[in-house]
């Protein structure tokens, strides 16, 4: 059974859906700063035709069932200001990966925590997953500090886990199970 998709999750302050392609030009605003991807293992978005290569191969990821993309945005407006994934869907022990990103300008507001928490909650919630990981490069402090502030665990070091821009770079594996986010009332 593939990975379901919930309904567009509404916080205070923000809208999380799926992705569709009228999103990528907002997204191009988000991945094509060179501060916001440099802790991430893909390039910094250049042009459009970026987006539109990124687009197609998500579509096909999440064709298979193990990935759900989704856009960040601005409840107020309707503005793009970052992404979240759930991918890796492994449906034998109920898991997946969490990632996400969130547009510069909206950095040190609690949005990448608002929305990150919301994707836990659909997570464990409507989506039925028992256990959340992420990887997230040790340097990338805020990363850390977003995952330890919605009760995720640090599980260990992985060395040179992933080689991005042209180097080998460690990531800390963080984890969380459904029963611990349940428990934290969040």
């Amino acid at each position: 059974m593939p990975l379901t998709v919930p309904a567009p999750i509404e916080t205070p302050r923000l809208v999380v859906r799926q992705i569709a392609e009228p999103d990528l030009p907002g997204l191009m605003a988000v991945n094509g700063d060179d501060m916001v991807t440099q802790f991430l293992p893909y390039a910094t978005w250049r042009s459009i035709d970026d987006a539109a290569a990124w687009y197609q191969r998500i579509a096909g990821i999440q064709a298979t069932g193990n990935a759900v993309q989704f856009v960040i945005l601005s409840r107020d407006d309707a503005t793009v200001i970052g992404a979240g994934l759930l991918f890796n869907f492994n449906e034998g022990s109920a898991r997946a990966e969490l990632g996400y990103v969130l547009g510069r300008a909206h950095w040190g507001r609690g949005l990448a925590r608002e929305a990150a928490g919301a994707l836990v909650g659909a997570a464990f919630g409507p989506m039925g997953l028992r256990r959340l990981e992420a990887e997230v490069n040790p340097l990338n402090q805020p990363s850390v500090r977003l995952l330890q502030s919605l009760g995720f665990t640090r599980e260990g070091l992985l060395r040179q886990r992933w080689v991005g821009k042209g180097a080998a770079y460690d990531v800390e594996l963080h984890g969380l199970l459904r029963d611990e986010w349940q428990q934290r009332g969040t």
